[in-house]
């Protein structure tokens, strides 16, 4: 599902005086083709966070959080694109029945839109953007050998937090990964090394799905994803993580 539009913009071009951008216009009819989608400007149902300006391009950290009222069909997908990275689908999140929200950490190229799209189980669609300023996240150097960048790849870390207000789980994968877009300079070799990053992610327990990410090089490296599970779970979460080599890890940990 994840594409490209590689690059031929003007560094840096400021376009937030208006979110219609023809980027967006073209991934809107590649993802939803003529499906109406109600803006959320103000975040009244999608509450977006994310720095107007990053510190880090390469380090953007993103959260969202889906405020559903009484009569509307639970939202089951989040769509994150960025409009002027190369790949302007960044991540395309699934969701079990936990609570409908999901932190992580990005790479932004170029002055961008940065939006998400809830979809219901019914088909229906909400979106809400922000307009973000940050350049050369996705090309910016990893400061570290590729041999260094690589070891320990696919170990993951777990953390699992007291239970929210609401009874739902709060709970964090991190994976290590170089997540290399294939765009950086090694400053080492002057060459550029291939793209290697993270490509899905699976989160299940008993066999039965809770949280799913299809995503790439947009993810900062290591990439980590906050998510909720729903009240009163236990036993064992397992994770299953495939990268763009096809190489597979995994993981498990109990719940408290």
């Amino acid at each position: 599902m994840l594409f490209s539009i590689l690059a031929g913009h003007a560094w840096g071009i400021d376009e937030s005086a208006s979110p219609d951008t023809p980027i967006w216009r073209k991934v809107r009819a590649d993802l939803f083709g003529e499906r109406p989608i109600a803006d959320d400007a103000q975040g009244a149902r999608i509450r977006l966070e994310v720095p107007g300006r990053a510190a880090d391009a390469a380090v953007v950290p993103l959260s969202v959080r889906v405020r559903r009222l009484p009569g509307d069909a639970p939202p089951r997908k989040l769509y994150v694109v960025i409009d002027r990275n190369p790949s302007p689908i960044a991540a395309v999140f699934e969701f079990g029945e936990g609570s409908v929200e999901v932190e992580t950490r990005v790479r932004i190229e170029e002055y961008s839109w940065v939006r998400v799209i809830a979809e219901g189980a019914d088909g229906s669609l909400r979106a809400t953007q922000r307009y973000v300023k940050a350049a050369g996240g996705c090309s910016a150097p990893a400061g570290k050998s590729l041999a260094e960048r690589q070891a320990g790849m696919g170990q993951m870390k777990w953390r699992i937090d007291a239970p929210a207000a609401d009874g739902s789980i709060p709970v964090q994968l991190m994976i290590r990964h170089p997540n290399d877009s294939g765009l950086a300079m090694d400053q080492l070799t002057r060459l550029y090394d291939p793209p290697h990053y993270v490509r899905s992610v699976l989160v299940s327990q008993g066999g039965k799905p809770i949280f799913a990410a299809d995503v790439d090089f947009s993810i900062s490296a290591n990439p980590a994803f906050r998510f909720n599970l729903p009240p009163g779970q236990t036993g064992e979460l397992q994770a299953e993580v495939i990268d763009s080599t096809d190489k597979r890890f995994e993981s498990s940990t109990p719940l408290r």
